[in-house]
């Protein structure tokens, strides 16, 4: 199969009451594309603002030279520290080896 084949492979389906539908289509039409297109374009453009906001951590001068100070100084670890890391190399560790 083809690169461009495998790009339009697979499938999303959904239903939507007939406002909707004609809502899109005059959307669609205004922007010289078809239903699907439309779609596509506006649901991935969402998407990947989301994701860029989502995964982006911004924070103001003041917050970032606090954060920056916490790595550069870390506290030192107590007791209910040790015991996480304990607790995490029992749990977790041992599962994340081949």
């Amino acid at each position: 199969m083809a690169k461009a084949d495998q790009a339009k492979a697979a499938r999303v389906q959904i239903r939507i009451d007939r406002t909707a539908k004609q809502t899109l289509e005059r959307a669609a039409t205004l922007s010289n594309t078809t239903v699907s297109g439309f779609v596509v374009a506006t649901a991935l453009d969402a998407a990947s603002r989301l994701i860029r906001e989502r995964e982006r951590l911004v924070l103001s001068n003041r917050a970032f030279d606090a954060f920056a100070e916490a790595l550069s100084h870390p506290p030192k670890a107590n007791a209910a520290l040790k015991r996480a890391f304990a607790r995490h190399r029992r749990l977790i560790v041992p599962a994340e080896r081949p």
